[in-house]
């Protein structure tokens, strides 16, 4: 009996599910700060918008970004987290660093 083969799509989602964490918000501040923070709200699974972000699948990224459902994060939403300790969870597709609120 052999192993059921792996795909290339479940190597990733499993890098990604492995490297994901809850982290506070205040040791994501620099990339907030250069822009590069994305809000994925709690409808969707963070690891599936890593992946989908990964496969460049523009018209995806295009349909939750018009839905707001991935947005940058915003400077109210920001202070707040840094004012509250805020623990959040996270997740790199370079050059990204995807988010979502952790309950």
């Amino acid at each position: 009996m052999s192993d059921p083969e792996i795909t290339s799509e479940e190597l990733i989602r499993g890098k990604f599910n492995s490297e994901t964490a809850r982290i506070p918000w205040k040791e994501l501040q620099r990339y907030f700060a250069g822009g590069y923070t994305l809000l994925v709200d709690l409808q969707l699974d963070l690891i599936d918008v890593a992946y989908q972000f990964q496969q460049d699948n523009s018209k995806q990224i295009e349909t939750w970004l018009n839905e707001n459902l991935i947005q940058q994060v915003s400077n109210d939403q920001a202070r707040q987290w840094f004012n509250d300790d805020a623990e959040l969870w996270a997740c790199v597709t370079q050059p990204w660093v995807l988010i979502q609120q952790a309950d």
